[in-house]
């Protein structure tokens, strides 16, 4: 059989052991992390294999609750701040245990972050929809592009700007706005604005900061179809990442190729390399489109 020449490449994007962050060891349904001096263990159900070892020491853990809500909390050695600094390149930033398990950053997003960068020129007009914490923002802001930063809580914009403080980048022109992502977006396009790039992270679930509802599935080609009309034939990218989705990076790439007809798609998963064995850990989902 010859292979169909129709179907797509599926790219697999590392992201690899760096000074911030390092996933040591996985397996057992848990991943060993290290972000800057501290260790953490978390939940990871698409770790199915054995781990490296057994003996994992680690400053706190996540312990997810009993039901499937989602929930759960964090267990902490005495002597885990608050929040401490790590940086990346020239952005610094603040790494802490929060509620919802992560760590106030997503280190598999370096690849992205490279990628765009890359592409990115001073004065680029960029947007950065869901941009939570800002370290995309801050990469890009640092490359000279003027970014829009959008998320619709008023927390993760506070903690946005504090990591442009703490980059010494206040001189960067960065607007930070709390505002539902797609209402957002459909002003700009009223406004006649266009973009040069374009990111965004979308959650499973959400609400705007006046109640409006997110859902990725029903929400998402909608969010799109906008975006679509805020980018031309002198646009650079758009990249969208999706995580714990029942969802195959094909269909991203498929709706985004029908959304963007003009131009070349590419779709896949993202990973982070272990140390421990070199194995590449599954993390998210992604498409991007850039010119042809």
């Amino acid at each position: 059989m010859t292979a169909d020449p129709e179907a797509p490449e599926l790219k697999t994007l590392i992201a690899e052991p760096h000074e911030a962050y390092t996933l040591l060891d996985s397996g057992d349904g848990r991943k060993l992390e290290r972000y800057g001096p501290y260790r953490f263990i978390r939940p990871e159900p698409q770790a199915m294999w054995r781990p490296a070892t057994k003996d994992w020491q680690a400053d706190g853990e996540f312990l997810p609750a009993a039901d499937a809500d989602g929930g759960g909390r964090w267990h902490l050695a005495d002597g885990v701040p608050e929040s401490w600094p790590l940086g990346r390149g020239n952005v610094r930033f603040h790494a802490a245990n929060t509620p919802f398990r992560h760590l106030a950053f997503f280190p598999d997003m370096a690849p992205q972050w490279d990628w765009m960068a890359s592409r990115t020129g001073a004065n680029d007009e960029v947007m950065n929809l869901f941009g939570y914490t800002g370290l995309g923002s801050l990469i890009l802001a640092d490359r000279g592009a003027k970014v829009t930063h959008v998320d619709a809580s008023k927390k993760a914009v506070a903690a946005a700007r504090d990591n442009q403080a703490l980059s010494g980048m206040q001189d960067r022109p960065i607007r930070w706005l709390v505002e539902d992502a797609l209402k957002y977006a459909e002003r700009e396009v009223r406004r006649g604005r266009r973009y040069d790039g374009i990111v965004l992270d979308p959650p499973k679930f959400g609400r705007g900061p006046k109640g409006e509802r997110w859902e990725l599935t029903e929400t998402l080609p909608e969010l799109l179809r906008t975006l679509a009309d805020l980018l031309d034939e002198n646009s650079k990218y758009l990249v969208l990442t999706a995580y714990a989705v029942r969802m195959s990076a094909l269909s991203l790439g498929i709706l985004m190729k029908e959304v963007l007809p003009h131009g070349r798609i590419e779709m896949g998963e993202m990973t982070v390399r272990e140390q421990a064995r070199g194995l590449l850990l599954p993390t998210a989902i992604f498409a991007r489109w850039m010119p042809a």
